[in-house]
């Protein structure tokens, strides 16, 4: 339960003052003794803890899920491979795997979405991270549009998604190869761009390099950039602005 939660519930009268009191004298992280959870950080920045997936050990995400869902009543996990979602599953058999986004995720059934992100990719290859990208705005309760294969090798195929581009709040361009689609974007639309560069290309383009410079040194304003392949930091980023956007 978080603060606003407990809060509406002394207010309703459905949490007593003393349950709201013990619940906000827990200390602000769990101590796990290989990790410590960060329970208040949804109340510091409005979004909880995400579990990066990767390189860790069965035991230990298992624990880290469990506890996470406990406290939130909803959980998500990055990077995870089929056999981590098995082990998890054991603990939380509500969660779902995405085997693109390579995500794992409990949602809270009465979430709603708000406002609109539109993500992109230049080609199919980058969907993987563009699902990551918009798996993680739907998480944190955006409402997401994808436009996948609209690459600058065939302008015309972003040229007949523009009008529905244009109206988001915000857009995330995701390519490898050159980059180049965050570029033709930001001179399209009056909102946020986010370029993430993926390390899909051939040799010249060193995982992911030529693009992460090509959009570094983007000639169109209000381009911002991401690390290669980070979609989750895109979705986050973009749902700060999706927020702030629907607040106005």
């Amino acid at each position: 339960m978080d603060v606003k939660e407990l809060l509406e519930g002394v207010k309703a009268g459905t949490v007593s003052v003393e349950q709201a009191e013990s619940q906000l004298k827990k200390q602000p992280f769990e101590e796990l003794g290989f990790a410590k959870l960060d329970l208040h950080r949804k109340v510091r920045s409005g979004f909880a803890e995400v579990v990066f997936c990767a390189g860790k050990k069965d035991e230990y995400l298992v624990q880290i899920f469990e506890k996470l869902y406990q406290a939130e009543g909803e959980v998500m996990g990055t990077r995870a491979t089929p056999e981590q979602y098995e082990r998890v599953r054991t603990v939380c058999p509500e969660a779902v795997y995405d085997p693109v986004s390579r995500i794992i995720r409990i949602d809270r059934a009465d979430k709603e979405s708000i406002g609109s992100i539109a993500v992109c990719t230049a080609g199919t290859s980058d969907i993987p991270v563009a699902e990551e990208a918009a798996q993680t705005a739907e998480y944190f309760g955006s409402h997401v549009e994808r436009f996948y294969d609209v690459g600058i090798s065939g302008l015309h195929r972003l040229l007949s998604k523009l009008d529905q581009i244009q109206r988001a709040n915000c857009v995330i361009a995701i390519a490898g190869m050159e980059g180049a689609l965050a570029s033709v974007i930001g001179g399209l639309v009056d909102k946020p761009v986010i370029a993430v560069p993926t390390s899909i290309g051939y040799g010249a383009s060193m995982n992911g390099l030529s693009a992460l410079l090509t959009m570094i040194n983007s000639c169109a304003n209000g381009i911002s950039v991401v690390n290669i392949d980070n979609g989750y930091g895109a979705g986050y980023i973009a749902t700060q602005i999706n927020r702030l956007a629907e607040r106005r």
